[in-house]
């Protein structure tokens, strides 16, 4: 089940304004996880702006800056980027896209499955297993989902049965609907 499926503001336990180090710690992370960033780091979180880290149930964290959602992490795990970022800076996650038919199933928050890559509609970033990436459907401009890859490329090809893509944020969900905190 993807993270954000039933999240209300209900779900969230604190927030906590970080401190300075700890505020360049998440900086340094963010763009080392993602190269593409840096030239745009200083406009997504300004050096003397406040980050706010909102501990929510389910060891779901959400890093904060004026309060609007940028990005999420489960546990101590790598930071995901919120859809609304995404799609103003799309080149950040390798796309994936899923054919036409399974449009109604991405916006479900469905896992996406092989076939819905590799069949004609579909297209594969070379990527490795455990690799963050956008969901994108065929004809579509924008991402519809921020997901994990279960198994690598070359595996999804070979093996072209079961899903292939774990859904963590799909526009729609819970943390779509809230954009903004108060």
């Amino acid at each position: 089940m993807p993270l954000f499926q039933k999240f209300k503001k209900e779900n969230i336990s604190s927030a906590s304004q970080t401190k300075s180090s700890e505020q360049r710690k998440i900086r340094n992370r963010i763009v080392e996880q993602f190269p593409t960033l840096t030239d745009h780091i200083d406009t997504i979180i300004p050096p003397k702006a406040t980050i706010c880290a909102v501990k929510c149930q389910g060891h779901i964290c959400l890093i904060t800056v004026k309060n609007e959602v940028l990005f999420f992490q489960e546990r101590d795990g790598p930071y995901f980027p919120t859809l609304r970022l995404l799609h103003k800076y799309p080149d950040m996650l390798p796309p994936m896209q899923v054919d036409i038919n399974g449009c109604r199933h991405v916006l479900g928050g469905a896992n996406v499955m092989c076939q819905g890559l590799t069949s004609a509609g579909g297209r594969l970033s070379d990527v490795p297993e455990k690799t963050a990436c956008q969901v994108r459907i065929e004809g579509k401009q924008h991402a519809l989902a921020v997901g994990l890859t279960t198994m690598g490329s070359d595996e999804i090809r070979e093996v072209n049965k079961g899903p292939c893509i774990t859904s963590l944020h799909y526009m729609g969900d819970g943390l779509w609907d809230m954009n903004m905190l108060e």
